[in-house]
């Protein structure tokens, strides 16, 4: 096959630049900005006889770590699979189970080793025939640059033969093949490389001709996709962080479909001609805790904010139904989730008796508890780009002066930066807690000593003892009942503290169709996404 490389298309590019172009002039465009919607057709129009589409996503951006399309760059890589660009060995169906994508298969010769066969006739974009040597390419530098994967995966040796992948581990990792799903384990041509941009050749229904950070990407039909005919010529995924604009964007159909609009929005697209998809993800809004802050080293502390916390006013009202109360990481749905542990009660009057009881009282009636002469104050960290979260700053806000405590709230898109230097007691966040459907994930990135995500420096004994037992068990049963346990842990030391896990919504406009929400929250630019 004739070898073709997406970053050495002249017309393509041209194309896409004057497209992208048109995006950051904002209303004058006809398109929307992050700043207002336009005032011509955009999304119903339709150049050459093409079919163009146009997406609106609140993720892609820096402040999600979400600034180009590159799995290996960042924390998690999927900005490269949820806008069909590249694709993983195996997939996750929609019970989260595994099943075969670029592999055919997998056999666990033994705790160590691992043997891959991919499918035949499977190209990336640049033309390179995908086989085991690709694939061991492409593994070599992920774990060369990501420490991420390089941690959860643990290779020791990869060696290809004609469409075989065998790869040995260091020591055994039970969820190896949940882990090499992960987006991060999008297979891409590394002999092709990565542009300067972020730019890759992978393997799936459409591939990026402009990315731009914070702005957006042009995506174009791959015309030798494996796996049916992409229906769409052209899409454009433009960011659009602020709500109202999303909104108006999507009722002056500028926008054919959306994902990340306001909860109060939704009730609008519940009709003809829009259309509206929704499942149960295991995204978990919560807190981390600081154990550098004095006051948050007393787990009474802990626990009376953990009590103060209105998890069911949160879901039920400021998200309009479009979520349910955590009781830790895992939805109920799940084998090892909240249905297996024990609840913490909203109880605003045993948290005042909590703060009494590690000494902090109000001593001179300002409606805040002090002691030793300092007020007790809370700077709690969030970002804007998830709708809830701001939201959950506000609630708890309110309902920690109910108990005396002041929450002063720092919303901003440059959280690496305070929690870095350490100008932080708590940060919100949201996450995918199990987005390979094994539980092991939450733990190895949030809870252990060693985890990327620990910026707290939460430590349990106990949870580490656990984690290693888990580390060498590959029976799924097991798994489940060590990950209640480790739960139960976390919760028990208040660790960190559980607000709400997320119903997600993805809105499409009038004759879209093929736009499906996925449990894992990865699957949404595919190639039966279609525009009537």
């Amino acid at each position: 096959m004739r070898r073709k490389s997406l970053w050495k298309r002249p017309a393509a590019v041209l194309l896409s630049l004057a497209v992208t172009a048109g995006m950051l002039t904002g209303c004058g465009a006809g398109s929307p900005s992050n700043e207002g919607g336009g005032d011509t057709a955009g999304a119903s129009e339709e150049k050459s006889g093409e079919k163009v589409f146009y997406y609106g996503d609140t993720t892609f951006n820096a402040e999600n770590d979400e600034s180009d399309v590159n799995p290996h760059n960042g924390y998690a890589g999927w900005a490269c699979i949820r806008y069909g660009v590249g694709e993983t060995l195996f997939k996750y169906s929609d019970s989260m189970e595994l099943e075969p994508w670029l592999a055919e298969k997998y056999e666990n010769v033994d705790k160590n080793t691992w043997v891959i066969t991919l499918k035949e006739g499977i190209t990336f974009t640049s033309g390179r025939g995908v086989d085991g040597q690709a694939v061991k390419e492409c593994l070599e530098h992920l774990t060369q640059v990501h420490e991420r994967a390089k941690g959860d995966l643990k290779i020791q040796e990869i060696t290809a033969d004609g469409q075989t992948v065998t790869i040995k581990t260091k020591k055994p990792v039970p969820a190896f093949m949940n882990y090499l799903s992960d987006p991060y384990g999008c297979i891409i041509d590394m002999e092709a490389g990565i542009t300067q941009e972020g730019n890759v050749s992978g393997t799936g229904p459409y591939q990026a001709v402009e990315v731009i950070t914070d702005q957006g990407l042009t995506l174009v039909k791959n015309e030798d996709y494996w796996d049916g005919t992409p229906k769409l010529d052209t899409i454009h995924v433009q960011t659009i962080t602020d709500g109202d604009t999303m909104t108006m964007s999507m009722q002056s159909k500028e926008l054919d479909a959306a994902y990340g609009l306001p909860y109060a929005s939704l009730p609008l697209f519940e009709q003809e001609p829009y259309s509206i998809s929704s499942v149960e993800t295991s995204r978990s809004f919560f807190a981390t805790i600081n154990y550098e802050t004095e006051a948050l080293q007393d787990v009474n502390v802990r626990k009376a904010i953990a009590s103060a916390i209105d998890r069911e006013n949160f879901t039920q009202v400021l998200m309009d139904g479009n979520g349910s109360p955590a009781v830790g990481p895992f939805p109920e749905s799940f084998p090892f989730g909240d249905s297996k542990v024990a609840a913490e009660e909203y109880d605003l009057e045993a948290a005042r008796e909590l703060l009494s009881d590690a000494g902090w009282e109000d001593t001179d009636d300002d409606g805040y508890v002090d002691k030793d002469g300092e007020k007790l104050t809370i700077r709690w960290l969030t970002y804007p780009s998830r709708q809830e979260l701001p939201l959950l700053a506000e609630s708890v806000q309110a309902s920690m002066k109910e108990i005396g405590i002041d929450v002063q709230v720092n919303n901003t898109p440059n959280t690496e930066d305070f929690l870095e230097s350490g100008d932080w007691d708590i940060f919100a966040s949201a996450m995918v807690t199990a987005p390979t459907g094994d539980p092991e994930y939450f733990f190895t990135t949030h809870c252990m000593d060693d985890s990327s995500k620990n910026w707290g420096g939460y430590h349990s004994d106990k949870l580490e003892k656990l984690e290693q037992k888990m580390s060498r068990t590959f029976d799924t049963d097991k798994r489940s009942e060590l990950a209640v346990q480790m739960v139960q842990t976390i919760l028990d030391d208040y660790g960190f503290i559980f607000v709400s896990h997320l119903k997600m919504s993805m809105v499409s406009g009038e004759g879209v169709t093929g736009l499906t929400a996925h449990p894992c929250d990865y699957y949404e630019i595919t190639a039966d996404l279609d525009k009537n």
